[in-house]
């Protein structure tokens, strides 16, 4: 009766770590949103950035995690610092200063589109099949309909806060692809990777800290805990919690997050900021959804076992 408990219990703890994640990041379209009442965007981006990578630090001095040695992957991961986190965090920061937190965590769920694009079509690390040319032409059809081109194209800055965001969504897949073709045998452990990924995307950062954030700042205790809300968790531990859930599921399991994250950033947006949405924005995240089950070949997958459990 032992091996059962021994088997579940690392299982609940995965489950754990991917529902935290989902609210952790969920949560942090909110504290973006607050903490931009005092600070810049590019502030926003950095001080998440240097907190993460603190947190991590002590994480790592505390375990005595070994760096890895080769300067091939190092290489790799300065192009993941780059294209997984410092670039969409400024797009994400610059953007929601004109869309809602809720609409950013809608569009936030293109993630898995735009890694099914990246992955077969640009960097070619798996080949497409019908399905999920199909699932990516329904998500971007998605897309359209929370645009909203009907109701005609406002070329102001919240479009192209909405353009801004799916720039930085698509950064994050071609970062996804980009890890499962470059940096996925490396052997560096959950912690590790999740470190130098912030790490250097922190001291960047700090490179460039007289043009992005050397402004004036007007703090509050809502916007200092907002900030190291959005560091030390979203940007810190929960990086830790998917890594070891895509580890443990494989990147498909674990970029179903997605369908969480959207729900808790829409409901906190409303609760705690009072924004609305229009009718278009959940009709078109549910398309969306829809999409991302074809492009992940959830649908067919579904189909087997079904057709298996008929059979038994």
């Amino acid at each position: 009766m032992t091996a059962p408990s021994r088997t579940r219990r690392p299982e609940a703890s995965i489950v754990a770590q991917f529902c935290l994640a989902g609210v952790v990041w969920g949560s942090s379209f909110l504290f973006m949103k607050i903490a931009l009442e005092g600070v810049g965007p590019g502030q926003v981006a950095w001080t998440r950035l240097i907190l993460g990578a603190l947190a991590l630090g002590v994480i790592v001095a505390i375990r005595r995690e070994r760096m890895p040695r080769s300067l091939r992957v190092w290489g790799h991961m300065t192009v993941l610092a780059l294209s997984f986190c410092v670039i969409p965090f400024l797009l994400f920061s610059w953007a929601q200063q004109h869309v809602t937190s809720g609409l950013a965590s809608i569009y936030n769920a293109t993630t898995p589109i735009m890694t099914a694009i990246m992955a077969g079509l640009l960097l070619r690390v798996e080949r497409l099949s019908r399905e999920q040319i199909a699932g990516i032409a329904l998500g971007i059809t998605g897309v359209l309909v929370i645009i909203g081109p009907w109701q005609g194209l406002d070329l102001s800055q919240s479009l192209v806060a909405q353009l801004a965001i799916l720039g930085a969504t698509a950064c994050y897949g071609f970062s996804l692809a980009y890890m499962r073709r470059f940096v996925a045998h490396t052997g560096m452990s959950a912690l590790t990777f999740s470190f130098l990924n912030i790490g250097i995307a922190a001291l960047i950062m700090l490179a460039l800290t007289p043009v992005i954030a050397w402004a004036p700042v007007q703090l509050t205790p809502v916007i200092i805990l907002s900030l190291i809300l959005l560091g030390a968790l979203g940007t810190g531990l929960a990086y830790v919690w998917n890594q070891n859930v895509v580890r443990a599921w494989g990147p498909t399991g674990a970029s179903t997050v997605t369908y969480l994250t959207p729900v808790i950033g829409v409901v906190l947006g409303i609760l705690v900021l009072g924004e609305r949405l229009s009718w278009n924005e959940p009709v078109g995240a549910l398309v969306v959804f829809a999409g991302i089950v074809l492009a992940q070949g959830r649908l067919r997958r579904w189909r087997v076992r079904g057709g298996v459990s008929r059979r038994r």
